[in-house]
């Protein structure tokens, strides 16, 4: 039998289990990667908001990526919420050391409650120091507008041009997310150096979608680590959300925005044998 993949996490931690940290590693499970963790914030939050927030310092976020490079052979890595720009420097120095392992960033700004979750001066960090380290980045509508610097996408175009302002910022390929935007189709885009692909798939009508941009990002790092091409990944991780989102409907975890269903998901979405 070949090795279990590996995939890292490195994340802030959601107390209600709906995102973050424990999204991520229930993705990992899911698709039959192991997973590890890296913490860089502490968040007291629930399916109703975020009451607060405990940034772990720099020096231990360094700490813990400098022990798991040490020990554990990985396949993928995916970045998450990094709180402040000291955190993005820490995390983008490490990643430095690491240059062909696939990573996967989800430039996490606000929750799904709309409570912040990284400090405005980090913006900036994660344009300079961490977007040229991205084999993927992965912003939804209003993240893309701070990355790119213009107005939040209203169109498909507009999507990609805000993908290529990014990818003008040293990343490798950037999935622009549609799940904020309207219409009966959630759309992403996909823009590579070698073009743009649009994705579009039936909006699921549900408020319970808490924690679907980190298991997104989670689920494509998980099949990165698998040996799938970005394409297939991508395209394979958003048919997952969708079913994760659909069974999540029926949870009944919480009193606020539940989260999705991530074990029911990975059951109905047949998988390839892992490459490694």
């Amino acid at each position: 039998m070949g090795r279990t993949p590996i995939a890292l996490t490195i994340a802030g931690s959601d107390s209600s289990g709906g995102a973050g940290i424990q999204a991520d590693l229930k993705t990992f499970s899911a698709f039959g990667v192991y997973g590890a963790s890296v913490l860089t914030a502490l968040t007291a939050q629930n399916t109703t908001g975020v009451q607060g927030v405990l940034a772990i310092p720099p020096a231990f976020v360094t700490a813990q990526m400098e022990s798991v490079f040490a020990d554990l052979r990985l396949d993928s890595i995916k970045t998450g919420m990094l709180a402040n720009a000291a955190i993005v420097k820490a995390v983008a120095t490490a990643l430095a050391g690491l240059p062909t392992v696939p990573v996967v960033i989800d430039p996490v700004m606000v929750a799904t409650s709309g409570d912040l979750l990284l400090e405005p001066d980090a913006v900036a960090a994660i344009s300079g120091l961490l977007l040229p380290r991205g084999d993927l980045v992965t912003p939804n509508l209003p993240e893309a507008a701070r990355l790119s610097g213009e107005p939040e996408a209203a169109s498909v175009d507009a999507m990609a041009r805000q993908g290529r302002i990014i990818l003008g910022n040293g990343a490798r390929a950037v999935l622009v997310k549609g799940g904020h935007g309207g219409g009966d189709d959630a759309i992403d885009v996909l823009v590579t150096h070698d073009g743009v692909r649009v994705f579009s798939g039936r909006r699921v009508s549900t408020p319970h979608a808490h924690g679907t941009g980190c298991t997104l990002s989670s689920a494509i790092a998980a099949l990165l680590a698998r040996g799938l091409g970005l394409t297939d990944a991508v395209s394979r991780a958003k048919t997952y959300v969708r079913l994760a989102l659909e069974a999540g409907r029926d949870l009944g975890v919480g009193h606020g925005h539940g989260p999705v269903d991530h074990l029911y998901a990975v059951r109905q979405l047949a998988l390839p044998p892992s490459d490694q």
